[in-house]
């Protein structure tokens, strides 16, 4: 290389790499979306005939509506949120669950004013660091509904009913419907006690994580996964012990209804969920199939978070579903969405004028309901009648220059092969009458 040439182009080119999607997050495919809309879809239809209405917030908020919310001691905020601060220097987070953020929006926007209940459902992705597995991701997606504004057992009932609707309705049929009562404000620190008093001589025998959380909450070692601790608390204290009579009562009925309307469940003492706003009724629907890692949806009543939150107090009660978890449950069960609807017409043109006149009839044919799709690049009437055929079109329309000269059309069904010739000008009503 001759001295006075350039120095840059002496240089080595670092080859470019590829950008991927961070670890634990995903793209959502054509192929993969349509079991998605199969839910998204019956979990909209199901949730207006039961009177709720959907509400969005934002994926991102305050730091401290998570702290205060879902409760400082949880691993969900001590260890899996993604906090961060913005230009000003506020703490803001990306919401790790929907609850918390539903109650922020009633409280701010001052709903309680509006109706005595209000029913909301929603439906969006979530945000947690954990170790990406099968069924949990680092972005994930949560169908949820909160019903706020009453303490009976029988909205505890509608909501559960809701849930079992749901799946019932998706097609799953191996779903185990699990419930507990945690008892009320003044039942839960007596709860409490006993757990300390009961593991406190076994504390070397827990793991680090169950040792913090025997002093900061203790409820929390009943939801620990670790194999030792789940055997340590299967011989503690249990909830059902330290209800008070009202609690008592809120269960019976509850449980009493399911057991009316033939929905079957069972009952775990040592049900407690993850999140410390919990109160009475908890519930969880698990999927035998998916392993150690089995829930699939979970709810409850949480009478005093929206108080915590700085509105007036008021009961609720609601759930939230995982949508991998649920597809993962659906695919175990073999069930399959119906395919996506194939095309009603595919134009094919045999050159660039009829090709000129195809975009501009699909547009007449797709203005009257029909789904319309045609070739861009000219290709051969061969390969267009190939893909046509690959896209499951129920008929291709033919546009040659003896049909333009004649203001016609070669309509071909795909199925029998049968042709017939039809104008222009009549064949949107033709094709309407023939393929809906």
């Amino acid at each position: 290389m001759s001295s006075t040439e350039p120095r840059n182009l002496a240089r080595k080119v670092k080859p470019k790499t590829n950008i991927v999607a961070p670890r634990g997050m995903y793209d959502l495919l054509p192929d993969n979306i349509r079991q998605w809309h199969y839910v998204e879809t019956i979990a909209r239809d199901l949730f207006a005939r039961y009177g709720y209405s959907e509400i969005r917030t934002p994926l991102v908020e305050d730091t401290q509506l998570f702290a205060r919310g879902i409760g400082e001691s949880t691993d969900i905020v001590t260890k899996e949120m993604y906090t961060f601060n913005d230009r000003k220097g506020r703490s803001l987070t990306l919401r790790p669950e929907g609850t918390a953020s539903i109650v922020r929006a009633y409280v701010e926007h001052k709903l309680y004013a509006q109706q005595p209940l209000s029913k909301f459902y929603y439906a969006g992705p979530m945000f947690r660091y954990e170790r990406p597995q099968s069924g949990r991701n680092r972005q994930f997606y949560q169908i949820g509904a909160e019903a706020i504004g009453s303490a009976s057992p029988l909205v505890d009932f509608e909501v559960v009913d809701m849930v079992h609707s749901l799946f019932g309705q998706i097609g799953l049929r191996k779903h185990l419907l699990i419930v507990n009562n945690l008892g009320c404000m003044n039942d839960r620190p007596r709860f409490a006690e006993a757990l300390r008093s009961y593991f406190s001589d076994k504390l070397p025998m827990l793991c680090p994580d169950c040792r913090e959380r025997l002093e900061k909450n203790p409820l929390r070692i009943l939801d620990c996964k670790v194999e030792n601790c789940k055997k340590l608390a299967a011989g503690g204290p249990v909830t059902q012990d330290f209800l008070c009579d009202d609690c008592k009562r809120h269960d019976t009925v509850l449980r009493q209804l399911l057991s009316r309307a033939g929905i079957e469940h069972v009952f775990d003492p040592r049900l407690v969920r993850g999140l410390d706003y919990y109160t009475r009724t908890v519930f969880e629907i698990q999927h035998p199939a998916l392993g150690a890692r089995n829930a699939i949806c979970g709810g409850g009543r949480y009478d005093h978070l929206i108080e915590e939150l700085g509105g007036p107090p008021t009961p609720a009660t609601g759930f939230s579903l995982g949508m991998e978890a649920t597809l993962l449950a659906m695919e175990k069960e073999h069930v399959q969405p119906m395919a996506e609807p194939a095309p009603h017409v595919f134009i094919c043109s045999v050159d660039e004028k009829a090709l000129f006149e195809a975009a501009v009839l699909a547009v007449n044919l797709r203005s009257s309901g029909l789904r319309v799709e045609l070739d861009y690049e000219g290709r051969s009437l061969k390969a267009q009648m190939k893909l046509a055929n690959k896209l499951r079109s129920r008929f291709a329309v033919i546009l040659g220059e003896e049909e333009l000269a004649k203001l016609s059309a070669r309509v071909r069904d795909m199925s029998t092969g049968e042709e017939s010739v039809v104008s222009l000008e009549g064949l949107a009503a033709k094709l309407v009458e023939v393929a809906k």
